[in-house]
């Protein structure tokens, strides 16, 4: 119970952006999401028919640590898959981010401008970055799903 009270404080000060003393964070292993696909650059993808809803994963935000900017492509922009549409910058780096479909940029999360902390507090619902029109809804299949995904993280974070 005081590990899942430590946690919750911990994403609260995040979206807040206050600072909380290392010691303090206590995170167990990221989440990954049965009904999403992801590719090997930490993006995961939410098929809706032909639209796609496309974010980081709760592993890239882990390893980035605190969101503080988040770079959008232009509503219209066309985009491909594996190429970069944007940019997470946190306290630790800065990251592109890659498309893992392609097609035409629908929306773009707007309240990640005001509240770039909501990647680190919820990378899947809240911190979602942009919606596009699939061009090629085929393109899923080159994707990990939730298990070889588990997998693959596993394996990256073992070699370091």
């Amino acid at each position: 119970m005081a590990c899942s009270r430590m946690m919750w404080a911990t994403r609260a000060a995040t979206y807040l952006r206050i600072s909380v003393p290392f010691t303090l964070r206590v995170r167990g292993f990221s989440s990954v999401l049965k009904d999403l696909k992801y590719a090997d650059s930490h993006e995961w993808v939410k098929v809706d028919g032909i639209s796609a809803t496309i974010g980081i994963t709760d592993h890239a935000q882990d390893h980035l640590g605190d969101v503080v900017y988040v770079e959008l492509p232009e509503v219209g922009a066309s985009i491909s898959q594996g190429s970069s549409f944007g940019a997470v910058e946190s306290v630790k780096a800065t990251s592109d981010v890659y498309s893992p479909v392609s097609g035409k940029v629908i929306e773009v999360n707007e309240e990640l401008n005001s509240s770039p902390g909501l990647i680190n507090a919820s990378p899947y619902e809240n911190g979602w970055i942009i919606k596009v029109e699939m061009s090629d809804k085929d393109e899923t299949n080159k994707l990990m799903d939730s298990d070889q995904y588990s997998k693959f993280c596993e394996e990256e974070d073992a070699k370091h």
